[in-house]
């Protein structure tokens, strides 16, 4: 017998919590589909926070929803103390939203460089040498300086996750989504990509990041939230959720891919 589908409290309630999104009640239909039904939760700034669950859970939905890729059946979000969703906030969100897919989503015909330019320079109206500056620095960050040139199709799936990620941050936004980021990898660049999300949150970015990397998950997030069928079923903080889930689905989705509730402590040790 699965657990019952209820929602959390969205508030934490606490003397640091500095909301920066926020989602109350949030509905998101397809046609018969509820892919969505009633979210809430805070992510607070400077926080990494992991959305994991089934696939087809809500995750990725709820990720489009916060940037207005999606419009809202019921419920609101809001980013910096603006209603995403109201009149005319929704340019200004994505210009302080970072948002990397599954897909990388590089223009193909543009080389590295100008695929990272041509956000700060067309929407930010920054000059072409800032420009220029900016996205060299952004991809020494995240190991590609030598690829400045070239074309997407001549890189890795890792290199071009990671050129995706710089294009991001050329934006100079408040907030890092990441839908997935490492679902189209092979095994051996996944770990490029995380490396260089780990040392963004070690610099303090805030970011929300669906994924199916748990060892990812149980290492950077500060909160985990849980779906499962278009609903949150647990959220709390890492140890929490991997040593002591509370509810039953929850157990049974780490069981499925191979956590047994072993302390974070225990693995850390074992690195």
């Amino acid at each position: 017998m699965s657990a019952p589908l209820v929602s959390p409290p969205f508030l934490r309630v606490g003397a640091e919590a500095a909301p920066i999104l926020t989602f109350e009640k949030v509905s998101k239909r397809y046609g018969n589909l509820l892919a969505l039904s009633e979210v809430s939760f805070q992510i607070n700034r400077g926080e990494v926070v992991c959305l994991i669950g089934p696939s087809g859970s809500g995750k990725s939905t709820l990720l489009r929803c916060a940037n207005a890729l999606e419009m809202l059946d019921g419920g609101r979000v809001t980013f910096e103390g603006a209603d995403v969703h109201g009149a005319g906030d929704a340019r200004r969100v994505r210009q302080r939203m970072g948002m990397v897919f599954q897909n990388f989503e590089l223009f193909p015909h543009l080389t590295v460089l100008r695929n990272i330019t041509i956000g700060p320079t067309t929407v930010l109206r920054l000059d072409t040498a800032a420009a220029d500056a900016r996205a060299r620095a952004l991809l020494h960050k995240v190991g590609l300086s030598d690829k400045v040139g070239q074309h997407p199709a001549a890189l890795s799936g890792g290199q071009q996750q990671r050129v995706a990620i710089a294009r991001a941050l050329a934006m100079e936004p408040a907030l890092m989504l990441f839908d997935e980021p490492t679902s189209a990898l092979d095994p051996e660049t996944i770990g490029e990509v995380l490396s260089v999300m780990k040392a963004l949150a070690d610099e303090g970015m805030t970011m929300v990041v669906v994924t199916h990397e748990m060892d990812f998950a149980k290492r950077v997030a500060d909160w985990i939230v849980v779906f499962d069928q278009g609903r949150v079923i647990e959220q709390g903080p890492p140890k929490q959720i991997f040593e002591a889930p509370t509810v039953p689905r929850t157990r049974e989705f780490l069981s499925h891919l191979g956590w047994h509730g072993e302390s974070i402590a225990e693995i850390s040790a074992g690195e």
